[in-house]
């Protein structure tokens, strides 16, 4: 299979601190390819040295076998970009924005408004097409902004958090965009720290953490990390944590998580009973109010091969959603 982005050896400085740390890997022509990691991994750092916004201090970067390390803007005309933040202009309408894209990848008047009425179509947008993009919705900016990165139909698609900040129901409608385009032959290089939005979307991710990539396999390979593991989750009334060093004492075999005040998870690589833990919990004085078994997910096999934990994960979207909201 022909490789549309190979990577080695790279490697980003910012003063002391090595943003990104020697790493090797290779996106397949046709691919959606997922890099996960918290804030501060270094996806963004990675994505922007790949797009040319920023110099490697090491290593090579090929573009559908073109070398970029010397000249980043050597295979440009191969990329559409999708930022993190909108780089749109809000004084402009959705269509005069994606118009003026399409002259800046040098296509003619007639090609790129024509091109600039199918994607406001396809993306739902054509009732919002005179109006100016400062006034548009977080969730249509953000489609508008997929819209300008694939004006000019490039075969190689980067995307940085392109769910990130928006409502429910426009991640979901941005996530069946991104399925689509991949479907229809677009590479996609996708940076994201929503472990569920990686595990729907892509079929291969690289693990990144501190500037470097600790494991890349296909989804269905990383899944198989969880084959024999056993998880039940208890929502009780109260004393979470206190219920876990007791069952930790009671039952050593079982791993013992407090998710909240008010709900327990226990592990195991043998079947649970959740009898003699329901007993036990209730002799202690809390309730169970709830029990259920849960089957395993790549948030797992995040947490064990990288150490960090889900909430950790979850603490930055919020984060992300508070910020995008200021």
């Amino acid at each position: 299979m022909k490789t549309a982005i190979e990577v080695r050896g790279l490697v980003k400085r910012f003063g002391d601190v090595e943003a990104v740390a020697g790493i090797d890997f290779d996106v397949r022509d046709g691919e959606l390819f997922g890099f996960l990691g918290p804030n501060g991994a270094g996806k963004s750092t990675t994505i922007n040295v790949l797009i040319g916004l920023a110099r490697p201090d090491a290593g090579t970067i090929r573009i559908s076998g073109i070398d970029c390390s010397t000249n980043p803007k050597a295979a440009q005309h191969l990329m559409g970009v999708v930022p993190d933040e909108s780089n749109l202009y809000p004084e402009l309408t959705g269509f005069e924005n994606l118009c003026f894209c399409g002259a800046l990848y040098g296509m003619t008047r007639r090609d790129r408004e024509s091109r600039a009425h199918d994607l406001l179509e396809q993306f739902g947008l054509t009732g919002a097409a005179k109006r100016k993009f400062g006034g548009y919705s977080k969730g249509m900016k953000r489609k508008l902004t997929i819209a300008a990165g694939i004006i000019h139909s490039p075969p190689i698609l980067f995307m940085d958090e392109p769910t990130t900040g928006i409502d429910v129901a426009s991640a979901r409608q941005i996530r069946q965009l991104i399925a689509e385009l991949n479907r229809n032959g677009t590479t996609i290089f996708l940076t994201t720290h929503y472990i569920e939005e990686a595990e729907r979307l892509c079929q291969r991710i690289g693990f990144i953490v501190k500037g470097r990539i600790v494991r890349i396999d296909t989804v269905q390979d990383l899944m198989r990390q969880t084959d024999g593991r056993h998880i039940v989750q208890f929502a009780v009334n109260h004393g979470a944590a206190r219920l876990c060093e007791l069952i930790a004492t009671e039952f050593p075999a079982l791993q013992c998580q407090a998710v909240s005040d008010m709900a327990i998870r226990i592990e195991s690589r043998e079947p649970v009973h959740i009898g003699p833990l329901v007993r036990l919990i209730e002799d202690s004085g809390a309730e169970v109010t709830e029990a259920r078994k849960l089957q395993p997910s790549l948030e797992d096999v995040f947490v064990e091969i990288t150490g960090i934990e889900a909430s950790v994960m979850k603490q930055e979207q919020e984060k992300n959603k508070m910020g995008s909201g200021r």
